[in-house]
């Protein structure tokens, strides 16, 4: 099985110079966590939920002003359409990243695959795949946070 057969195919986008409000109502509206960020057609990076709070909503950024471009991470972790659920958490769990954008040969944005997407393919491999990654970014974030 690969990849492409797993992930989110519908993603929307958003410009690094949207407000932060404008990727908060897309992230609500299509219920998302994560968002690719294009500055015209160059994929950018990404914006998640958690940087809308922590690096924006935390510090007093006010989200009618504050561009995507202020709290995004810059540099999306990418993977490929024809890799396989193995591939695909090797690169998270090197990564840190519990979501890919899943881009094309060309760079053309295909999907984002999550470890949701590994887990709801109901196989022992990407079920022991996806939970190998999630212990992972889990032990990461609270020796960041410790």
């Amino acid at each position: 099985m690969k990849i492409r057969n797993m992930m989110t195919r519908k993603v929307r986008t958003v410009a690094a110079d949207a407000t932060l409000e404008d990727a908060a109502r897309i992230m609500r509206d299509e219920d998302v966590g994560l968002l690719p960020v294009y500055e015209g057609t160059t994929l950018a990076g990404v914006v998640t939920d958690r940087d809308l709070v922590v690096r924006g909503m935390a510090p007093g950024l006010d989200p009618r002003n504050t561009r995507v471009w202020a709290v995004m991470t810059w540099g999306a972790q990418t993977g490929r359409g024809d890799w396989s659920p193995e591939e695909a958490a090797a690169a998270m769990e090197r990564q840190r990243v519990t979501r890919l954008v899943v881009v094309g040969s060309g760079g053309a944005l295909e999907g984002v695959l999550s470890l949701s997407d590994l887990w709801a393919a109901r196989s022992r491999v990407t079920h022991h795949v996806a939970a190998e990654v999630a212990g992972v970014v889990a032990r990461e974030r609270a020796v960041l946070h410790a």
